[in-house]
């Protein structure tokens, strides 16, 4: 029997509807800020990860997807090596969205110079090779928000504010959410920062992990993220970011805060809050929900030299992004469900020698926008009312041979069981009041 991919799921009855609200809600509150929606290939040029996220995170040395034909494969087997491949036979599937936008933004200009901000807005798959568990798979879904050429720290507050109202949307208790924030520092004050950690990782050595030694090297602010509960522990008393601010990133950082207090949202500074992607400098962010068991349900940050990274002229940028599998599970501890109440439907029910009048109503229904659905499986009368019932139709439609033969369907309310006859042509419209009331 075929089955689907470890680490993957399908989509589809509540499960759908719950990402189709979760998109729903993104592109009304959004559109609010002036975020219009984009979508990129979900193929793109490794080099676009590459320059984006860092060759030394875990993302891209552990956990992208690589992408190549049948005789490109082939052709790798025989010569034990891709250094002969051009970088447009180089692919991986995205493992997350922000590089793929910005690479967008390059390529087609969509920030000239002297122009204004882009402001978009996505939603799509993701695929990281990751070990499948609970709330972390291999394909998952993401909604993100990018906002390029922005540098001004309204605009990080305004990010946060955002992310904040879109939880509020989908049905959280706010009361449970934690944001924490941080600034990374940029490339002015980052640097010797980077340094100290690195020096005392090395003077701990032995008590760190493997991962945090290579780490030391390649990305020692990676340390803060490890999982293994000793290096945590060792890490706790490793040099603070806020202590090695510029004074303009300081600057930055006390102006986001600012506008946070402002608006009135509520936030715990963490200085060990570092992100898991290279591109990141000054304000980042991250949110989770108590007692939900699923970590971080979305984050985010500012990357003010992604632009330039990947081929484009220095611009400034920040944006987050949200994971939906975590998000559905997170709300289901809260009791809430994403998917909502289904919107039901009117159920066309009759006999077989009143099909074609079935045929003609329900095809009127459809016509007017209403969900409708019929019997195509010859079932008697009382099956019909059955599948109603298991439709969850709010309203059933009856053509039996009197009604049609008068020109008239029964209307009947599946939940007060109340029922009129109305005239057929009027039926679409009656209906549709109904509904509405």
């Amino acid at each position: 029997m075929a089955q689907r991919v470890q680490g993957t799921e399908d989509l589809y009855g509540d499960y759908m509807r719950a990402w189709q609200r979760m998109t729903d809600v993104a592109r009304e509150l959004f559109d609010a800020y002036g975020f219009d929606a984009i979508e990129t290939p979900t193929l793109e040029q490794v080099d676009t990860f590459v320059h984006g996220i860092g060759e030394s995170t875990d993302v891209v040395r552990k956990e992208m997807f690589r992408v190549v034909s049948g005789a490109l494969f082939d052709d790798l087997l025989a010569r034990g090596s891709e250094a002969h491949l051009k970088p447009r036979q180089r692919m991986a599937m995205r493992p997350e969205g922000t590089a793929g936008v910005v690479r967008a933004a390059v390529e087609h200009n969509l920030v000239p110079q002297g122009g204004a901000p882009a402001k978009l807005w996505y939603a799509g798959a993701m695929f990281r090779g990751e070990r499948p568990q609970r709330g972390r798979l291999r394909q998952f879904h993401q909604v993100g928000v990018e906002w390029i050429g922005a540098s001004d720290p309204a605009a990080d507050a305004e990010c946060v504010i955002v992310l904040m109202e879109y939880f509020r949307r989908l049905g959280f208790d706010s009361s449970t959410l934690r944001l924490t924030i941080n600034s990374m520092g940029d490339g002015t004050c980052r640097p010797a920062y980077r340094e100290a950690v690195r020096r005392f990782i090395l003077d701990h050595a032995d008590e760190m992990c493997e991962d945090c030694i290579e780490r030391a090297a390649l990305n020692p602010l990676r340390a803060f993220d490890c999982k293994n509960a000793r290096c945590r522990e060792v890490m706790e008393a490793a040099p603070k970011v806020d202590q090695a601010l510029c004074d303009d990133c300081r600057l930055h950082y006390g102006q986001v805060k600012r506008y946070l207090d402002e608006a009135g949202i509520p936030y715990v500074e963490d200085p060990r809050l570092v992100r898991g992607l290279d591109y990141y400098t000054r304000t980042v962010f991250e949110v989770e929900v108590e007692g939900s068991g699923v970590g971080a349900i979305g984050g985010g940050g500012r990357y003010d030299g992604l632009m330039e990274l990947e081929g484009g002229r220095p611009t400034p940028g920040i944006g987050f992004a949200v994971g939906f599998e975590r998000i559905y599970l997170a709300l289901q501890a809260q009791g809430v469900a994403m998917a909502g109440e289904g919107s039901g439907c009117v159920y066309v029910a009759s006999m077989p020698d009143q099909r074609a009048a079935a045929f003609s109503a329900t095809l009127a229904l459809r016509n007017a926008g209403i969900r409708t659905e019929a019997d195509y499986q010859g079932r008697s009368l009382k099956a019909q009312f059955k599948q109603a019932n298991r439709l969850g139709a709010r309203i059933c439609v009856v053509l039996g041979p009197d009604e049609v033969a008068a020109g008239v369907a029964t209307v009947r309310d599946m939940t007060s069981h109340e029922q009129v006859q109305v005239p057929l042509a009027e039926l679409a419209s009656h209906v549709a009041e109904r509904l509405g009331a």
